[in-house]
């Protein structure tokens, strides 16, 4: 008889917490090895956790919601079925985050209100998420940090969005480099007055409450991070945002006349979507700006094109990225979005398929929008929005020069971008270099 320990794993270098967002088994369960027994959310990525052995799961030590670092022992498996479980988890430390709803997700009564905005707290060992950013750093180099005296603030890191890495902090401390020293935190300064609100009131408007009759119910671990992420990306990026109309007349009929034989090839379903990420790619590659990052008073020109999509799930949205998009075919594109979208619905992403993307493309097309102003991903300075895509009445011009009313395949496509360092010139250039891509696109590309 044997106890097995499952922990929480590490999911990519620079990640030294998870969340713990749903368990899929329950105590007493027997689970096969490899079979997923809970789910994770973290900076990165949501995904499913295979048990390490077959067994019967004989104790939880983590609840729902829980935010624990990499490495900590989140339940113990029974590896004899016969043995005796624990009837009830054992006591898990206090929760660092509300419980997430389980799916479907059950309903919290308006009268549970003032409970749950209490326990509604995000973990991250006490630390905030705009500390986590302003720090560019995990709980763990911030702790090796805190050791050694260091303000990683200070520190231009080489991980992910410029996050200080444990690799970073141990170059820096064997080279003997003069450190940042650590310096006493100022008080914070106050939000100037809103015209909105009075004197003393916070910036962001007073905290509703649930009113009799409503119902309350705790964002999802997804939820929180996306909310997070825009507003960071609200308050970094100078949002400015452009729009064309595109003619995939001439894509459509290409797509049309060779659909069935390359989905016969390829065993891959044709969509307009890698017709756009060529025709970006090309873009990028004539107008650099479109692809980098700042990095405070300097521009980092990424070389590597690596395409972002995002992908609409039921619980959130998540962009998994296609990298080196400019070495792939069309047919290699297409082969790698499906992949990639496919995986993503089923948890099935690893991080690093979430990271490094270096321009984003998102489709809210497919629910039939017209045009929309989509926020930038960080570290990155532009994202591209992709309308529904139809037939519409055009004014053309005739063989012998009279105007004539004709049916064309057309969608609005709109630029966000970063006017700290992209000119709304720049921006609508771009746009139109990828509208002549796209309306120009050569017959034998498939």
């Amino acid at each position: 008889m044997a106890r097995i320990d499952v922990i929480m794993p590490q999911m990519g270098e620079s990640i030294a917490e998870g969340t713990l967002s749903k368990w899929l088994k329950k105590v007493g369960d027997v689970v096969k090895r490899d079979e997923p027994i809970f789910e994770i959310s973290t900076d990165k990525v949501d995904a499913e956790i295979p048990a390490p052995s077959a067994g019967v799961l004989a104790e939880i030590l983590v609840t729902e919601g829980q935010t624990v670092p990499v490495q900590t022992v989140v339940a113990r498996l029974e590896t004899e079925q016969g043995a005796v479980v624990s009837a009830a988890p054992a006591a898990p430390p206090a929760p660092a985050a509300a419980p997430r709803a389980a799916s479907p997700a059950p309903v919290v009564a308006m009268a549970a209100a003032p409970a749950l905005a209490a326990a509604v707290k995000p973990s991250g060992q006490g630390a905030s998420f705009d500390e986590r950013v302003r720090t560019r750093s995990s709980p763990l180099v911030r702790k090796i940090a805190a050791e050694q005296g260091l303000e990683i603030a200070a520190m231009q890191g080489t991980g992910i969005a410029g996050r200080v890495t444990r690799r970073d902090l141990e170059r820096h401390i064997e080279s003997g480099a003069a450190a940042p020293v650590r310096r006493p935190a100022a008080a914070p300064a106050m939000a100037p007055p809103s015209m909105h609100a009075p004197g003393g009131a916070p910036s962001h408007g007073p905290m509703p409450e649930a009113w009799p009759g409503d119902v309350v119910e705790p964002m999802s671990v997804m939820r929180q991070r996306i909310s997070e992420h825009m507003i960071v990306s609200r308050r970094t990026s100078a949002h400015v945002t452009s729009f064309m109309e595109i003619d995939f007349t001439r894509v459509a009929r290409i797509r049309a006349q060779q659909r069935a034989a390359f989905e016969a090839a390829t065993g891959q379903k044709l969509t307009y979507m890698p017709f756009i990420i060529k025709s970006v790619v090309k873009g990028l590659k004539e107008f650099p700006i479109m692809n980098s990052s700042v990095a405070g008073p300097n521009v980092i020109y990424r070389k590597q094109y690596n395409v972002g999509v995002a992908v609409a799930l039921d619980w959130g949205l998540i962009v998994p990225v296609i990298k080196r998009a400019d070495d792939l075919s069309l047919a290699g594109i297409t082969r790698t979005l499906n992949d990639l979208a496919a995986r993503a619905r089923a948890k099935k992403l690893n991080p690093e398929e979430v990271q490094g993307g270096t321009f984003t493309i998102t489709n809210p097309g497919v629910f039939g929008s017209l045009m929309g102003t989509p926020i930038i991903s960080q570290p990155q300075v532009a994202v591209l929005g992709v309308g529904t895509i139809e037939k519409r009445p055009k004014v053309k011009t005739g063989a012998d020069g009279e105007d004539v009313i004709a049916i064309r395949t057309c969608s609005y496509f709109s630029i966000s971008f970063d006017h700290r360092i992209i000119d709304g010139a720049v921006a609508d250039q771009f746009l139109a270099y990828v509208k002549t891509q796209i309306e120009t696109f050569p017959d034998g590309a498939l």
